[in-house]
């Protein structure tokens, strides 16, 4: 398991080096993110309109997590939730 304040941290430092880009005239936001399973890792991202995700910009993510916590060989799942 890992913190939620580390990856979030980990998230936002991902997103200053690479922001998302926007679709239709809207920014995706993330606000954050929390670890809701180990085996596999998945992770919840709490966002403004999940249907801005771009699957490469979440790649780039899953990539980010990957390098950081060594997953490397392990499947990582991203869910996205539209923050209410």
């Amino acid at each position: 398991e890992i913190p939620t304040s580390e990856l979030n941290s980990v998230i936002r430092d991902a997103i200053m080096r690479q922001p998302p880009h926007s679709r239709k005239g809207r920014q995706l936001k993330i606000y954050y993110c929390t670890q809701v399973q180990s085996g596999p890792p998945t992770f919840l991202l709490f966002v403004n309109e999940p249907a801005l995700m771009h699957f490469s910009y979440s790649r780039y993510l899953e990539n980010t997590l990957r390098e950081t916590f060594g997953f490397h060989g392990t499947p990582i799942e991203i869910k996205l939730r539209k923050r209410s």
